[in-house]
């Protein structure tokens, strides 16, 4: 997910279907089953907003330290 937001990759179904091919890739298994990759997809687009919203909140804090802003 890092790697993916370091380049601005936005939550969407293409940045999730990437992810997807990288953990298959990777080896993990992913049934073939739409109804299921959709669900997988739905919880990694959470995960990956979440990441997202956290990693956005780190770089709103580091660009006022004092608090100010």
């Amino acid at each position: 997910m890092a790697e993916l937001y370091s380049v601005g990759k936005e939550p969407g179904r293409e940045t999730m279907d990437e992810i997807i091919a990288g953990l298959e890739a990777m080896g993990n298994y992913i049934p073939p089953s739409e109804a299921i990759r959709r669900e997988y997809r739905n919880i990694l687009m959470e995960e990956y907003k979440e990441f997202v919203e956290a990693r956005d909140r780190g770089r709103d804090d580091t660009a006022f330290p004092s608090g100010e802003g």
